[in-house]
């Protein structure tokens, strides 16, 4: 063998390796999101923590395992020896997977039984394979962080299931849908772990070098340009220039909801920035106004907020990413770049920008028929009276699932010293009868 062989050899082996350990890298960073960011960013119920994290756990466990087969079936199939091959790449795609069912989480949190939740993931899982195949396979659009597949289809798939169970009388657990000062506090956990891990989450199944480090840089601009706005808009509209918790929890995030379909594009710096900010205003206004506009008129009751998180955003990342692909060109992106960047290869080798742009604006469609379609049909099947969810008096409540210990709170001080303080209501109840 001769030293240029072994020399392009061994770059090819280095090259690979390089490859192999991003991927676990970024694997490893969904992982985190997944378990640990979503599961603590629902905490912020005051008594429904254990639910919170505990069902995410159980959601995410059964999910992968469903997705790996859902997916496999359609992009892993080795039809030679009928096998799914499984790789990194095929983990981090579960998690994606997984990820559109737990944004559906939020939308009915505290309401459902965790058979309910487990109908609602078998379901999730399998539209999300359909919706994924179609819109990446056979329509050709390009979301690498999910702005259409993931978000949008998880979050109306979300809020058409809370609309078929809403509850008239939910106001009778109105005592437990705030939060405390440390149930914010966890759910300000996960809000960090998300915004940290959010430049792997969209540039992980991106073409390796130059679209993975566009899509990281991307959505680090993105979601920093949101955190500013976030807290201008929040100061604004509270009473007295306060911040609420709910924005910081939130709304910082959708930045990178939104930057995920167009992350590996050219967006440029000043583009990702502009997407922070607009994203920042539109979903803080949509906790201040929207939220309650659609319970009282609409019947949607959204427990996390999930369509001013994941919705919303995600349609201005499918209109981005439409934009901004109609808007390409060999000169911006060069021959190969543009080849790379969209795939145009085989049956699509001929495929013009301005031509992508309108697969990526078909590709919002199907994902939002997918699931509202898809939530109202799971919505019908979780109404039957066999799934044992929770009284309206009982919904955000571990108590009807979880052995809660016993608040510290709850329990009277057994005073060692000053005994005349130990007595008072049985001093002040005689004093009472003496007066009599």
């Amino acid at each position: 063998m001769s030293e240029l062989n072994m020399s392009r050899e061994i770059t090819q082996l280095r090259l690979y390796v390089f490859i192999l350990i991003t991927l676990i890298k970024c694997f490893q960073d969904v992982h985190v999101m997944i378990f640990v960011g979503f599961g603590f960013l629902m905490t912020f119920l005051k008594r429904y923590s254990f639910g919170a994290v505990g069902f995410n756990f159980l959601i995410a466990a059964f999910g992968l395992q469903w997705a790996l087969l859902m997916q496999g079936w359609f992009h892993s199939l080795d039809y030679t020896d009928g096998k799914i091959k499984i790789g990194v790449e095929n983990l981090i795609n579960a998690d994606f997977c997984v990820a559109g069912c737990l944004i559906a989480y939020g939308a009915v949190l505290g309401k459902v039984s965790p058979v309910q939740l487990l109908v609602l993931t078998l379901f999730g899982i399998t539209l999300f394979a359909v919706e994924e195949y179609i819109i990446l396979n056979l329509i050709h659009a390009r979301d690498a962080g999910g702005s259409m597949v993931i978000h949008m289809f998880g979050a109306y798939y979300g809020l058409a299931i809370s609309w078929m169970l809403y509850r008239p009388n939910l106001d009778q657990s109105s005592r437990l849908q705030g939060s405390v000062y440390h149930s914010d506090v966890f759910a300000m956990i996960g809000t960090l772990f998300l915004w940290m891990f959010w430049p792997s989450f969209n540039s992980a199944i991106t073409d390796h070098g130059d679209g993975q480090h566009r899509a990281a840089i991307n959505t680090y601009l993105a979601l920093s340009s949101t955190v500013l706005t976030t807290v201008a808009v929040s100061s604004l509209f509270q009473k007295h220039g306060k911040l609420d918790m709910v924005h910081i929890q939130n709304s910082t995030l959708a930045g990178g909801v939104a930057v995920g379909t167009a992350a590996e594009f050219m967006l440029m710096p000043y583009g990702s920035l502009i997407v922070g900010f607009c994203c920042g205003i539109i979903s803080t206004l949509g906790y201040i106004y929207l939220t309650p506009f659609m319970e009282k008129h609409l019947k949607i009751q959204d427990t996390c907020g999930i369509h001013n998180l994941h919705a919303l955003p995600g349609f201005i990342g499918g209109i981005v990413g439409a934009i901004t692909a109609a808007a390409a060109s060999e000169s911006v992106y060069g021959t190969e770049g543009l080849v790379n960047t969209f795939d145009f290869e085989g049956e699509f080798k001929d495929m013009k920008p301005t031509r992508q742009g309108g697969h990526q604006a078909a590709g919002m469609c199907v994902a939002i028929c997918f699931g509202i379609g898809g939530g109202i049909l799971v919505g019908c099947i979780l109404r039957l009276p066999i799934w044992g969810d929770p009284a309206d008096d009982n919904c955000f409540d571990d108590e009807a699932y979880w052995e809660v210990p016993e608040d510290e709170e709850s329990i009277p001080p057994i005073l060692q010293y000053n005994n005349h303080m130990r007595n008072k209501d049985v001093t002040e109840s005689n004093f009472t009868v003496e007066q009599n």
